[in-house]
């Protein structure tokens, strides 16, 4: 199936600090105005790559480059311009091979190893799904408090583990996750799959419409890198429901699955004037069905 592939103008516009987490690369620190990374580029310590959030652009100071998205998608991969434009317009991974020889042989990323897994417990932890109205017994039923080492600091976060044993992290303060990073996959035999993309947007599912969520297998993507892998699961179940995020690339690839499967359903109307789930429970009066 061919898709149409968005302009250089459009592309430039899309958020580079999404595309990277869509690559695997997360903020060290943050705020209003920029984030910092250690370099998706190189190998290094401390974080010297800045992304303006305002202006949409970002410097690598260790080697003196900046740039839009696409320029950062094609020094990432190796690909050409063409290539990125694909992997920007439609969510899927450009010329994995090169990606692969780049993560393994060029970039040094950090590893976290798990020290404990706790029943969520830590009052900060409690504090931030506060904060994201997201109730304990909730965020109890999918998650876990996870102790973790990285970079020599004992760190701690909201746990959800993927099918292949590693775990996605969230806090207040940083969106991160241990290897091997896969999608969530909880199947309780059920006819109908839910798809959703974060941790955040499954907690918030389960407070917005639990009876439906506790009715189907739920399979959380945790990147939209990970469409192309989950595609066999799909002929599993009679009914899937897409709940991905509303900004470009979820809405390009609810679009592309929809094209491809006769049994799929969009169901981001219901979060239809917000970026996601989370955002419109955080500022909007929930009635629970």
């Amino acid at each position: 199936m061919k898709t149409k592939r968005m302009n250089c103008e459009t592309a430039r516009s899309i958020c580079i600090v999404k595309t990277l987490a869509k690559l695997g690369h997360f903020p060290s620190h943050k705020s209003e105005k920029e984030a910092w990374f250690l370099s998706p580029l190189r190998s290094e310590t401390q974080a010297s790559f800045k992304v303006s959030r305002g202006l949409n652009r970002w410097y690598d100071f260790g080697i003196g480059k900046g740039g839009n998205v696409i320029d950062l998608v094609c020094l990432i991969s190796g690909c050409s311009v063409g290539e990125a434009l694909g992997y920007l317009s439609e969510g899927l991974p450009v010329s994995p091979s090169n990606l692969n020889f780049r993560k393994s042989s060029q970039i040094k990323e950090p590893k976290s190893k798990i020290l404990k897994v706790l029943p969520i417990g830590h009052c900060s932890l409690k504090e931030y799904l506060s904060s994201r109205k997201i109730p304990l017994h909730v965020a109890a039923t999918y998650c876990k408090e996870i102790w973790y080492e990285c970079h020599g600091k004992t760190l701690f976060a909201l746990g959800l583990k993927n099918h292949l044993g590693g775990w996605e992290l969230r806090n207040l303060y940083c969106k991160s996750s241990t290897t091997p990073k896969s999608y969530s996959y909880l199947k309780k035999g059920g006819e109908k799959l839910i798809v959703l993309e974060g941790m955040f947007d499954l907690l918030s599912l389960a407070v917005i419409a639990s009876e439906e969520i506790e009715r189907a297998d739920l399979l959380i993507l945790n990147s939209l890198s990970f469409i192309p892998e989950v595609h066999p699961i799909y002929k599993n179940y009679k009914a899937v429901t897409l709940y991905l995020d509303r900004d470009p690339s979820g809405r390009t690839a609810t679009k592309n699955l929809l094209k491809s499967y006769s049994h799929f359903n969009d169901g981001s109307s219901l979060y239809k004037n917000f970026q996601d789930l989370n955002e419109m429970l955080v500022n909007k009066q929930i009635v629970q069905f």
